[in-house]
């Protein structure tokens, strides 16, 4: 199966689990990372707002976790330098 038919695989009544890892509030807006558990195996998806931006398929949830973990360090990264542009902007 490829990768393409493995991510639609997700989709509809082959879900088997929604799980939300991690939400950061930035001020772009909510940022929010998903596992999407199916029979094709872990889908894991950043939504930015009610957008999906990132879709990825992972065989093993720890493989998918890892990647979360990584993904989270960046998008706080960059909502903290972003927090601190705005506090040292005049009247901000």
């Amino acid at each position: 199966m490829t990768g393409v038919a493995q991510a639609e695989a997700c989709l509809g009544d082959n879900v088997i689990e929604d799980r939300e890892l991690w939400r950061i509030d930035s001020a772009a807006g909510p940022v929010a990372c998903v596992m999407v558990t199916c029979c094709a195996g872990a889908e894991l998806q950043v939504l930015e707002g009610e957008s999906i931006v990132l879709r990825e398929l992972y065989p093993t949830k720890s493989d998918l976790y890892e990647r979360a973990r990584a993904l989270e360090a960046d998008y706080r990264e960059r909502a903290g330098e972003v927090s601190r542009r705005q506090s040292s902007r005049p009247g901000g």
